[in-house]
């Protein structure tokens, strides 16, 4: 149960399609004061953060967290994410979703029906490339046909913004190494990666279990974010490197949290999430009549399927 301080309400969640995109967060102490999440300054400026709103919060360099921020971050379902300077290597996550498992038990149910997850994964394809793949191609041959078209859309994009483009290049380990369209792009997708996992934990699904990538604890991340990858960030990445530009990280994550506001994007994760799993036509999970029932009853929630109250 929230905390819940004299004459106000407890922390509840709200729907993911109501909530703003992210922020990001640096050089300060975040932690809880008279109930509100705040980002503390060296000099004891305090700066409200509204994370009830907030689909996800990035910590940059050098932030410090408190018990108090994390439990409440959890509470009203915001995703934490601690993220390298311009928000560009992800290195932890929290995890506000997990109030159920139904959905999880779904999920990995579709994935682990060969020809359910080739359903699932020809949606994926269709929703990104507006069009049904050719018929009769594996997963594999699904990725080598998705390889050769998302290459052209990088630089058809590209020439339209008048952007030098030779190849998608980047060293994880030194990103400054990389061109600006590059390092645009590394930033762009971050926020997207944020957002996606947001919303997949939020609907109550795991972002480890993919469908297209597998392998790592995002793989549902990347098949979920590169569905929307070439309508948002890819363009909005362009636009900044087409510019002049002294800080190409943080003008394109600006220039992506107001593209994510205008198009809404957040309203339409996690329908397309549940959209893309259901086209494995397989049977949701039937209940076991010999599992324990919960000896808390489970409240009334506000928030989406995954969020915890």
């Amino acid at each position: 149960m929230p905390p819940r301080l004299k004459g106000m309400a407890p922390a509840r969640p709200i729907m993911m399609k109501e909530r703003s995109s992210m922020v990001f967060l640096q050089y300060g102490q975040v932690d809880v004061q008279d109930g509100a999440f705040v980002l503390i300054d060296e000099k004891g400026v305090r700066v409200h953060v509204p994370v009830g709103s907030l689909a996800c919060v990035m910590l940059e360099t050098g932030t410090r967290v408190t018990h108090e921020a994390v439990k409440l971050a959890a509470q009203v379902g915001c995703l934490l994410l601690w993220v390298g300077d311009g928000g560009v290597r992800l290195y932890a996550a929290g995890q506000p979703g997990g109030a159920r498992s139904d959905k999880l038990l779904y999920q990995a149910k579709v994935a682990l029906d060969e020809h359910a997850r080739l359903r699932v994964v020809r949606k994926m394809y269709e929703l990104r490339f507006g069009e049904p793949p050719p018929a009769r191609r594996s997963v594999d041959q699904l990725r080598g046909i998705e390889g050769s078209r998302v290459r052209k859309m990088y630089q058809t994009i590209a020439k339209t913004y008048g952007v030098s483009w030779n190849h998608r290049n980047y060293d994880q380990n030194d990103w400054d190494k990389a061109d600006i369209p590059n390092r645009c792009l590394s930033a762009g997708t971050a926020c997207l990666y944020g957002i996606s996992e947001a919303a997949i934990l939020a609907a109550g699904y795991s972002p480890a279990i993919g469908f297209i990538h597998s392998g790592k604890p995002q793989s549902f991340v990347y098949d979920v974010a590169d569905v929307f990858k070439f309508d948002t960030v890819v363009p909005a990445a362009f636009k900044v490197a087409s510019g002049r530009t002294s800080n190409p990280e943080r003008d394109t994550r600006t220039a992506c949290r107001d593209l994510f506001r205008q198009t809404r994007v957040l309203k339409k994760l996690i329908p397309t999430i549940d959209d893309m799993l259901r086209a494995g036509d397989v049977s949701p999970v039937a209940k076991d009549d010999g599992v324990v029932s919960n000896a808390i009853p489970n409240r009334k929630q506000t928030g989406d399927a995954g969020h915890r109250s």
